[in-house]
């Protein structure tokens, strides 16, 4: 009797904590997420010179790291802590490597009930800086925006994503800021 209320009880904590480890992982894909448009400097933009240090590189890169067996390439997060404002707004923001390529990458839930902009920056070494603009839509399901990948230049310490959630068309206050290196929540 006491083996078979063991078993039952062994089989329930797995039911509960497997859903529970699959949600903490974190989105497995990037589908889903909507992106409005990039405000970085390509070479045909005006102002940008195909010699510029600062523009980003938008030829891909003509050596990628060899396969692994098939399993793909390792991907490293560095995140900052997981941050929410009383409007209802939750965001956890980081800086991703894989291989030769850096992005950032925000993870967010809106539960404002309103349609949100955010804007998420990635900062690199040499005053590099690229920009996503978001659509982040009223709804109460888990999402994420991230930048595009860009070879990765100099040390991965040099690295800083930040997120910054306000409403539609710069209406009204900043709701919530998350940073890969947040040591405290930023909301207003």
């Amino acid at each position: 009797m006491n083996l078979r209320l063991l078993a039952l009880a062994g089989v329930a904590v797995c039911a509960v904590a497997l859903p529970l480890a699959v949600a903490s992982a974190g989105p497995v894909a990037d589908e889903g997420h909507a992106v409005v448009r990039s405000l970085s400097l390509g070479p045909d933009s005006p102002g940008a010179s195909a010699d510029d240090p600062k523009a980003p590189s938008v030829a891909p890169s003509p050596t990628r790291s060899p396969l692994t067996l098939g399993l793909g390439l390792a991907t490293a997060a560095r995140c900052g802590p997981e941050l929410s404002s009383p409007d209802g707004i939750e965001a956890q923001t980081c800086v991703m490597t894989q291989g030769e390529d850096t992005w950032a990458r925000t993870y967010y839930r809106n539960a404002t009930g309103d349609d949100l902009d955010a804007v998420l920056s990635l900062m690199g070494p040499g005053d590099r800086t690229v920009q996503m603009h978001c659509v982040v839509e009223a709804e109460d399901e888990p999402a994420l925006c991230e930048t595009p990948r860009e070879r990765t230049r100099g040390e991965l310490a040099g690295y800083t994503a930040v997120a910054e959630f306000a409403g539609r068309g710069g209406s009204g206050p900043l709701l919530l800021r998350s940073g890969s290196n947040s040591s405290s929540p930023t909301a207003s």
